[in-house]
């Protein structure tokens, strides 16, 4: 495990919550203009998971993202939004991921896969869609570093935050317990920030309310006053 894995799981664990600035398909971040403890989410989606679309816009952007986000340091936390996710994580692994979520959706070795992503030396996470129950990760048995709810249906960005959302965190955290971190991806802004770090969220992602902003930088610094101030 990396030295930066290792501090995004502390800093998770230690209670404050930490943005997620993460852009769709092409990632292309300033490091200087963000925040020095900044994680960046790369969503790679090159197949029938999400909307076609979606998967014609990505096309083989995230691999290419994923390194150069690695050569410009950070935390690089991946959210494959793919079917047969077992099948491509040596490939971003490779890339440079610190962090590899896969969905609960898209296999049904999720077990494995999760075994799999830390024997890569990266934090195993798993991701369930807004329709799946919670319950669904019961059964994880310690093997997930990170939960992520989807509070949006994958494949768009600027969708619109779906408000039962923090009750299903609240339930989430209470079926995982302290250990795993919680991450919350969709219509996070700061309207919605304080709701889902009341509910247990750790690390919150924020796309198009931050780089659909004038300056993505103070919008990034607003969300995350916002979150931590809960």
């Amino acid at each position: 495990m990396s030295e930066v894995t290792a501090e995004m799981i502390e800093r998770g664990r230690g209670g404050d919550p930490r943005i997620v600035a993460g852009q769709q398909v092409v990632l292309q971040l300033d490091p200087a203009a963000l925040r020095a403890e900044q994680i960046a989410e790369l969503p790679g989606f090159p197949d029938r998971f999400v909307p076609v679309a979606a998967r014609q816009r990505a096309g083989n952007a995230p691999l290419a993202a994923a390194r150069e986000r690695d050569q410009a340091g950070g935390v690089l936390d991946v959210h494959m939004m793919v079917n047969r996710p077992d099948q491509q994580i040596g490939e971003f692994a490779k890339a440079g991921a610190d962090s590899i979520t896969f969905h609960y959706e898209a296999t049904p070795h999720v077990h494995r896969t999760l075994g799999a992503i830390r024997d890569l030396g990266c934090l195993a996470g798993i991701a369930i869609n807004p329709g799946t129950p919670v319950d669904a990760v019961s059964q994880l048995d310690g093997m997930a570093d990170l939960v992520l709810a989807m509070s949006v249906n994958p494949g768009w960005g600027g969708q619109k935050f779906i408000r039962s959302s923090p009750e299903k965190i609240a339930r989430m955290r209470r079926i995982v317990g302290e250990i795993p971190l919680i991450e919350v991806d969709g219509g996070v802004d700061v309207n919605t920030a304080a709701s889902v770090t009341e509910a247990g969220a750790t690390l919150l992602v924020a796309g198009s309310a931050v780089f659909g902003a004038d300056d993505p930088a103070q919008a990034f610094a607003d969300i995350a006053s916002v979150a931590e101030s809960a």
